[in-house]
């Protein structure tokens, strides 16, 4: 498959290397996939990642016999778990669940957190430093930085914490943008 490396051997380790990354940052995405369930995307990327994988270990069998070229492999894998990382974060695939503590009035975040489409449920309860108002919002993960701002513009001294969930069903949800209405004509 890649006759030219036995022309240039010199670029064995670049071939290792990038294919090494590729095949990691699939890794990556695909345990993410697995994770949330979405069982026909993950197989998908994996098919892909397998076959990347067996060309590059037959290429390092079949001709690497340096160390150079074991490195490339290792570096490959390292910078391929942190690439695949970067790309996970920018597609920001799943749904949050926010619990949000707060000494301030909760009905008015809830009231802001509506204005913003997202729904929300507010609680009452005793904490250590007396009465709260625990604020529960589910939101896609791609919502993220806005409602945090929604929180910590609310209440500077806000705190909460976020959980992953697999699934959400019905609720209030902000309609999202489709990738392909960018495309439609007249909208």
């Amino acid at each position: 498959m890649f006759d030219f490396l036995d022309q240039y051997p010199y670029l064995l380790p670049i071939v290792i290397f990038f294919g090494r990354i590729v095949d990691v940052s699939l890794g990556t995405l695909r345990i993410i996939f697995v994770s949330k369930g979405e069982k026909y995307i993950a197989p998908f990327i994996g098919f892909f990642e397998v076959l990347i994988w067996i060309v590059i270990i037959s290429e390092i069998f079949s001709r690497a016999n340096d160390t150079v070229a074991y490195l490339s492999y290792a570096g490959g894998y390292a910078t391929g778990n942190f690439v695949g990382i970067l790309i996970e974060q920018r597609i920001a695939f799943g749904v949050l669940l926010f619990r949000i503590y707060t000494k301030e009035n909760g009905k008015e975040l809830v009231a802001l957190l509506n204005k913003s489409n997202f729904g929300a449920t507010l609680i009452h309860g005793t904490g250590s430093q007396g009465e709260i108002d625990i604020i529960e919002t589910v939101v896609d993960r791609k919502m993220l930085r806005r409602v945090e701002k929604i929180f910590t513009d609310f209440d500077p001294g806000v705190f909460y914490v976020s959980e992953d969930i697999r699934t959400k069903q019905r609720g209030i949800f902000p309609k999202t943008k489709s990738l392909l209405s960018r495309w439609r004509l007249g909208k």
